[in-house]
């Protein structure tokens, strides 16, 4: 490719829509352009980057029995009526009608079209395990896109999905993905935990996510250098200090005038949070049949943790949490700031699993400035439900080992479920077993979003100067910049591709600054500079982009060299240079 030619101007300025360092160095080397919030188009440098993120896909899938397919981006709502996320799915779902006024759905996911068109394919036990993945286009409408492609609205993955006889078989091609996912982002260079999470709208028995940690990360990540825990903060669990072991002591009314918080109360009682009952209020949305209704939810925990949202919204089966109004919370006959479960009406009470073995509480009197001391689960109050509501942090003690966890910011790269029948019972989708009994298919789905593993790769793969892209998914290999020497250029540039080197010449005539600097910004992992210094010293400049040293290669050798440090770089990536396949 000639830069004369190439279609994308690069940018002197960083954009001011660029909130982070992959959004700014794509947007400035003309790699992406934005069409709207959260929509951008891959112009042809970006485009190429993408598509060899996807034959690293495609290559891995493959390895591991994947066939690959193609399936609509627009489905008819009826198959996401029949396995409730229409329902469930707020306004991120992509909703429309077509002219006869059938409702449409934007894909999201593509689990009900899989176990829709696998009712009609699979019939017997002989027909599994399968496994197809397809590389398609999606949209779901996030109210907040940032980041670049970090956060988007419309954007393209790969999801793979499992088809098995048994959890045995659904879980032997989990694991087979969980391997595979591995080498992708090994092949692409980028570094990834993988870490136990929710499975959230996917439903399903196990989850896992594949996370790049990095400050600008969304999601908080629990570590454990001890015994290697990792788990999303919505997922996370820990073990939870015992409570000391006391007698159940009579209730003692007392006052305390304006002491509405936690930590007042403890300060106020030379008492330690621990011994505090803490009052948390929401407002669930729940589905009755398919219907929505709210529900008002009275969560309890102690008051040193805090309650968990991911966790309390899985409890109850909560589509969604806001939280409750004063207004709310107080026709319950909760009093905010005093409030306990004691004597609540018209509210859910769910107290975490902590609370029943924590003796001798203090809770709100549910009355303007008094507190109840000495308050016992099961004595004063009753819960509809005990579960783990309470969210890890920062040196909580590990569930596996007891170590202390750190707390990271992360950036989730992919993702794998173990659905079992969640999509394939109310689809339908049905196989004939060795007794001719009818059992249901078990699912695994798995994704990786493209433009997103993209934007990680220049997240991760960066300097002051610009991109810095792994030999993988580099646009092209080497740079080539012909500084006067015209003949001499076109020499070499002909050379390299007559040997099959990807190589992006810069013909343009532009002062030698200006060309090192678009060379450095774009991130080509080679650099060979054709000049009249060069020649006299008997070949082509060769600079790698992430190191700082030069050399001069001699004509007779030049594709020979630059081949060996392709594949050396390949290597390096635990990948096979694809150029150099048999």
């Amino acid at each position: 490719m000639r830069f004369s030619e190439c279609f994308g101007s690069t940018l002197r300025e960083d954009p001011s829509e660029a909130d982070t360092a992959s959004a700014r160095l794509l947007l400035r080397a003309a790699y992406i352009r934005p069409l709207a919030s959260g929509i951008f188009s891959f112009l042809p440098l970006g485009f190429r980057v993408k598509t060899k993120i996807e034959r690293i896909l495609r290559e891995e899938m493959e390895s591991i029995g994947g066939q690959e397919l193609l399936m609509p981006v627009v489905h008819p709502a009826e198959i996401w009526k029949r396995s409730g996320r229409w329902q469930r799915i707020g306004a991120e779902m992509g909703r429309l009608q077509d002219r006869a006024g059938r409702d449409l759905v934007l894909a999201m996911t593509h689990e009900e079209v899989v176990a829709t068109f696998a009712a009609s394919e699979i019939r017997s036990y002989r027909d599994m395990p399968r496994l197809i993945f397809h590389i398609q286009t999606k949209w779901r409408d996030d109210p907040r896109p940032r980041a670049g492609l970090i956060r988007v609205r419309e954007f393209t993955m790969l999801d793979s999905y499992s088809l098995d006889s048994s959890p045995s078989g659904m879980e032997t091609q989990y694991q087979a993905h969980a391997e595979a996912y591995l080498r992708i982002f090994r092949r692409c260079g980028l570094p990834v935990e993988a870490v136990d999470s929710d499975a959230g709208m996917m439903g399903g028995k196990a989850a896992q996510e594949y996370m790049y940690l990095t400050p600008i990360g969304e999601d908080t990540l629990l570590i454990c250098s001890a015994c290697g825990y990792r788990a999303n903060r919505q997922a996370a669990r820990f073990r939870k200090p015992a409570a000391p072991a006391e007698d159940p002591k009579p209730v003692e009314k007392v006052a305390t005038p304006g002491v509405t918080s936690i930590e007042d109360l403890a300060s106020f009682l030379h008492l330690p949070p621990a011994r505090m009952a803490k009052a948390v209020f929401h407002v669930a949305t729940l589905m009755d049949g398919s219907d929505r209704r709210e529900q008002f939810v009275f969560s309890v925990v102690r008051g040193d943790m805090e309650v968990n949202e991911t966790k309390l919204a899985n409890t109850i089966g909560a589509l969604d949490l806001r939280p409750a109004r004063e207004e709310e919370i107080r026709a319950t006959g909760a009093v905010p700031g005093y409030a306990s479960p004691i004597g609540v009406r018209g509210a859910q009470i769910i107290a975490d699993d902590s609370i029943p073995s924590s003796p001798n509480l203090v809770a709100g009197a549910n009355l303007e400035g008094f507190h109840l001391l000495n308050v016992n689960y099961g004595r004063e109050f009753q819960a509809d439900r005990i579960a783990d509501i309470a969210s890890a942090g920062e040196g909580n003690a590990c569930p596996s080992c007891g170590g202390p966890m750190e707390m990271r910011r992360g950036v989730e790269v992919g993702n794998i479920f173990q659905l079992g029948t969640r999509y394939s019972e109310p689809m339908e989708c049905r196989y004939l077993d060795r007794e001719g009994r009818a059992r249901p298919v078990w699912m695994g789905s798995y994704g990786i979003g493209v433009g997103l593993l993209m934007a990680c790769i220049a997240e991760e793969h960066h300097d002051e100067f610009g991109l810095i892209w792994p030999i993988s998914v580099a646009p092209y290999h080497v740079a080539l910049i012909g500084l006067g020497c015209k003949e001499e250029s076109e020499e070499v540039y002909r050379m390299l591709c007559a040997a099959g080197i990807e190589v992006f010449y810069d013909d343009r005539n532009e002062r030698a600054g200006v060309m090192f600097t678009d060379a450095d910004l774009m991130g080509f992992p080679l650099r060979l500079t054709v000049s009249d210094r060069s020649i006299q010293q008997g070949g082509v400049e060769y600079k790698r982009r992430d190191l700082p040293g030069k050399r001069i290669l001699p004509r007779e050798t030049l594709v020979r060299e630059i081949r060996k440090e392709i594949d050396a770089l390949f290597a390096n990536l635990s990948g096979p240079n694809p150029d150099e396949r048999t």
